[in-house]
């Protein structure tokens, strides 16, 4: 692998620095937040906790889907069998089927988790009834997309699904329907001056009390995270390839130029003072989707890598010492309230995929 180069910063603590030198040799990083046995030591932290504190007996909903979309980064990250079991447990409990309610995209999170599973497995009834169910969407569901797919969310939940059924199936016509949801609702929510998402329809004029913009930071998570979750298995001669490295790379500058000085984001992007907590279930999101831009050549290394590097940081700093990660927004669909003592399944979820990105920026790994 190339080895980059980077600027040293002087403001930055010594464990910035160590990271940034990757000559490596004569820096010890094995005992800081960037070595590989920390990060690994934190994610199996936070599953177990959140494994062990379910929020719900059982469920396949997009919140525990989102999580498992995490777990199968750790297993991934470490290929401990019993992380690949648990994801197995819960996938075989299910018996593979679509998510519960009516939402089009959340009944296609959990197909995620699936889809990873035949990849390991090479078994196509692990995806069977997923493909049966975006098949029947193919087919009949509504156009425009916007008049079901009308919130910024549904861009994480759903989308992923479909490009990994192209790749699973080799059909154009999951790339194709993935292209045609995906492309309006963003004609649809982003604000192309601001480079962010509105949540919904109903956040187009909305105002804060300091009358600022509500662009609603979870909300623009879901997108950006969802970006690298495509990309993965979309073909990169899709004629849609170079719009998603592009958008990628849009609410990457606007997110970052809005970056607390703790490292993680408030829940209203353009009006921090609105809710001045932290927000871990937003942060996890904009690690993750960063740190992947880096490791995949899709995002300047030299002007992100600082921004990954804090968030981490502001991450690790969030989790109780019992693995429980806090300040995470509850559900909801607009800016919040937010305490240290909150914690939910689809945040441990994203900070799971954020240290499976994370890892692979430290030096040990790069070096490999």
């Amino acid at each position: 692998m190339r080895r980059p180069q980077f600027i040293l910063m002087m403001a930055l603590p010594l464990s910035f620095i160590a990271l940034m030198l990757f000559g490596c040799q004569s820096t010890k990083i094995t005992e800081d937040e960037f070595s590989k046995e920390n990060i690994v030591a934190v994610m199996n932290r936070v599953n177990d906790y959140t494994y062990a504190h379910p929020y719900t007996k059982t469920d396949r909903d997009w919140i525990r889907s989102t999580y498992y979309t995490g777990v199968m980064a750790l297993y991934e990250t470490t290929k401990d069998p019993k992380v690949l079991n648990q994801a197995m447990h819960w996938a075989q409990k299910h018996n593979w089927a679509e998510g519960p309610g009516t939402d089009p995209a959340c009944k296609m999170t959990c197909g995620q988790t699936y889809l990873k599973l035949h990849f390991l497995k090479n078994d196509p009834r692990m995806f069977a009834k997923i493909r049966s169910f975006v098949d029947g969407q193919i087919e009949n569901a509504e156009r425009p997309a916007r008049k079901i797919w009308d919130y910024c969310d549904s861009l994480y939940v759903g989308p992923p699904t479909m490009a990994m059924l192209g790749k699973a199936t080799g059909r154009q016509k999951y790339y194709r329907y993935l292209n045609e949801v995906y492309w309006d609702v963003t004609d649809y929510l982003l604000d192309k001056e601001y480079g962010l998402f509105y949540r919904d329809k109903r956040y187009f004029d909305a105002k804060t009390k300091n009358g600022k913009k509500v662009f609603w930071a979870r909300g623009n998570g879901w997108v950006i995270a969802g970006i690298p979750r495509v990309l993965e298995y979309l073909p990169s001669n899709n004629p849609h390839y170079n719009d998603y490295v592009h958008l990628l790379r849009t609410m990457a500058e606007s997110i970052a130029d809005l970056q607390g000085e703790d490292g993680l984001w408030r829940t209203n992007l353009t009006d921090p003072d609105q809710y001045p907590a932290p927000d871990t279930s937003c942060s996890t999101f904009f690690c993750y989707a960063m740190a992947w831009g880096i490791n995949n050549g899709c995002l300047d290394r030299q002007k992100y890598l600082p921004v990954v590097i804090k968030t981490w940081i502001g991450l690790v700093n969030s989790v109780h010492p019992n693995g429980k990660l806090g300040w995470v927004q509850p559900p909801d669909y607009e800016p919040g309230v937010v305490q240290f003592s909150n914690t939910h399944e689809y945040a441990a979820g994203a900070f799971l995929l954020a240290g499976s990105e994370v890892i692979k920026l430290s030096c040990d790994k790069i070096n490999q």
